[in-house]
């Protein structure tokens, strides 16, 4: 008997991860990853130098719409992660959220690509602010903060 109860114990220390669930350690490391992932990439934004000449000004644009496409990327796979069950509200939040980003890194590529316009670089931006508010709010709901003053519009 304790031959068979040994294994099953071993197993069952395993899969809770000595109390800990492995769907919210997954979960914790997959919004860990992302949050890591992002500050990299918001650094390297910040990174970008421009001199008034036009080949700085175009390898800084090259180099900020590639940082762009990467932040679209994470913010997708963002939205495809299996949320636990006590968050599953915020899921189309985070599917918005990456619906943003995507239409930001688009328009942001229209915006510079064929030279500049400035209309369709604003709603680039807006689309990049409300992707980013929509993950505040959600990173906030996980910290169990309050979150009214940071509903997204």
């Amino acid at each position: 008997m304790r031959k068979k109860l040994l294994p099953a114990l071993v197993c069952l220390l395993l899969l809770t991860g000595c109390g800990e669930n492995p769907i919210n350690a997954k979960f914790d490391g997959e919004i860990a990853a992302f949050c890591e992932n992002v500050s990299a990439i918001g650094s390297k934004i910040d990174a970008i130098q421009v001199e008034a000449e036009e080949n700085s000004i175009r390898y800084a644009t090259s180099d900020l719409l590639s940082y762009l496409d990467e932040m679209e990327i994470e913010f997708m796979k963002f939205a495809n992660i299996d949320f636990p069950e006590e968050y599953d509200y915020l899921e189309d939040l985070a599917d918005e959220a990456g619906r943003y980003m995507e239409e930001a890194a688009a328009s942001y590529h229209k915006a510079y690509e064929d030279g500049f316009h400035q209309e369709m670089e604003e709603y680039a931006r807006e689309n990049y602010v409300r992707a980013c508010k929509r993950m505040q709010v959600i990173l906030a709901h996980l910290r169990g903060e309050n979150t009214e003053e940071r509903e997204p519009d």
